[in-house]
């Protein structure tokens, strides 16, 4: 009897039903600009230049990390595509950037058909509160690369911004104001930690105190929040100095870099709600408050940088569209390198 590629362990059956149950899916993000999307070799996308005078692409690439660990253990996959492009399209919004169009690596050891697609039903999802289009992407078969059930996801997007109107935080000085705006959760970073903290002690169905009722399922699975329209919204009003994603690294790690040299942003803890869910991680892991603000966005998952005259105004238009902001610090005179302190 011949040997098939699906006796090897790939079924490209499979793939073609996948791509088959994903483009309802992308369709509804399509925008005008987009001449063919899932299924080409290729995602063709015609950039309008007559809206721009100098225009300049922005990319931006990332993955979900250990939280598909989550996923899998939970056997939720619906929501863990929104955490792909949050990751991706909030780098390319803080720079300024509108983002046009995303892309997807979808990689796992024995395709399903059903679960690909609700994590492509996610992605999708994610598309369409960016105001972004789902292209394309590429879905490998790679027996015995990963275990039974798993996967890994990468994300690539792609925006625009016009050159006089890039964000790049040099227009930052000494006392200018710091606004944070409220994260969803623990979005995507920190899960090795939470994961050791949380999972060696307890299930993913326990309902630990401070959860509100929630398991912790339901609470470490909270979808990234993505900002791509309140930035664009916020950049229409308001004149931002700068912007920072709340990724790897904390407030620490993430406000300097958009921050001039010689100059401190000093944020104050008690200006804004700390999420539950960064209480019991500290409590049931016994995680130092250094290494928490180093590792968590602790409540913030995005950062602007405006003039005081702006600060109402900046508030306003964050608030008028349903989210939670206020103003968390304040920028300082520093020494060499851009610098954040978080102090009680």
């Amino acid at each position: 009897m011949a040997l098939t590629y699906r006796d090897a362990g790939v079924d490209i059956d499979e793939g073609d039903r996948l791509v088959e149950l994903i483009k309802p899916y992308a369709r509804p993000t399509l925008r005008p600009e987009v001449l063919a999307g899932i299924g080409g070799f290729g995602g063709l996308f015609a950039l309008d230049v007559k809206k721009y005078r100098e225009p300049v692409l922005v990319s931006g690439t990332d993955g979900v990390g250990t939280k598909l660990k989550i996923a899998f253990a939970a056997d939720r996959h619906g929501t863990i595509g929104q955490d792909l492009v949050a990751m991706c399209v909030n780098d390319v919004a803080v720079v300024g950037a509108e983002p046009l169009f995303f892309l997807d690596y979808f990689a796992t050891g024995k395709l399903s058909a059903e679960q690909g697609a609700e994590v492509v039903k996610g992605i999708a999802e994610g598309c369409r509160l960016a105001g972004c289009a789902l292209i394309g992407g590429e879905t490998a078969e790679l027996p015995g690369f990963y275990a039974k059930g798993e996967y890994d996801l990468a994300g690539f997007a792609v925006g625009v911004v016009e050159r006089s109107r890039i964000v790049d935080g040099r227009a930052v000085v000494p006392g200018d104001l710091v606004i944070g705006i409220a994260s969803s959760g623990v979005h995507s970073n920190g899960y090795s930690l939470a994961r050791k903290a949380l999972l060696e002690k307890h299930p993913l169905d326990a309902r630990l105190e401070g959860l509100g009722g929630r398991t912790l399922a339901d609470a470490l699975l909270e979808p990234t929040r993505i900002y791509a329209k309140d930035v664009l919204a916020l950049l229409e009003q308001v004149q931002v100095r700068s912007f920072a994603h709340i990724t790897g690294g904390g407030l620490p790690g993430n406000v300097p870099r958009n921050l001039p040299d010689g100059t401190r942003a000093v944020l104050e803890e008690r200006r804004w709600p700390r999420p539950a869910v960064f209480d019991v991680i500290e409590r049931e892991g016994q995680v130092s408050r250094d290494e928490m603000y180093r590792t968590f966005n602790m409540g913030l998952g995005l950062v602007a940088v405006v003039a005081p005259k702006d600060e109402a105004a900046a508030l306003g238009v964050l608030r008028g569209r349903g989210l939670d902001a206020w103003t968390v610090g304040r920028i300082e005179q520093g020494a060499g390198e851009a610098t954040c302190e978080v102090v009680r």
